[in-house]
């Protein structure tokens, strides 16, 4: 688009390995009335790469928030986050840990690793898909995020 005016996507990288779950977040989001556009990775070491636009993600867009879970194969979300954090060029980047673990010790170690927020995903279709449009309401609508 040329035109100055156009409101460009909100950016979500989602990091979630269960595609249950992923799809969940999916439909969540369809329903915004602000566009979102969803980039889904299965583990810490594709979301690195993502991140670092290495391998197949060269032309990966920078992302405006990331969605993150802790329970990840290959690389935990505890280290992506310590990674992304520990990061000049993504350190900026809000991180929502959006995790099943309740662990008073995860959540105490993702803020320690400056997580911007620590939300326990429901089991429930409902109240997870409220948990998604809250986080977009919120981070989407209310908060100002950061430029690339």
């Amino acid at each position: 688009m040329n035109n100055s005016t156009a409101i460009m996507p909100i950016e979500v990288l989602l990091v979630e390995d269960n595609p249950g779950d992923a799809e969940l977040t999916r439909i969540a989001l369809e329903d915004s009335k602000i566009a979102v556009n969803l980039n889904v990775v299965e583990d810490g070491v594709e979301a690195m790469a993502f991140l670092r636009k290495q391998e197949n993600y060269a032309k990966a867009p920078h992302p405006d928030i990331i969605l993150l879970d802790l329970n990840l194969p290959k690389k935990d979300g505890r280290e992506v986050l310590a990674e992304i954090k520990a990061d000049q060029n993504l350190r900026r980047i809000p991180v929502v840990v959006l995790t099943t673990s309740q662990s008073e010790e995860d959540i105490v170690k993702a803020y320690n690793l400056s997580a911007n927020c620590f939300i326990t995903k429901p089991v429930d279709f409902d109240q997870f898909v409220k948990i998604v449009q809250s986080i977009e309401n919120f981070w989407f609508a209310i908060v100002k995020l950061p430029p690339e």
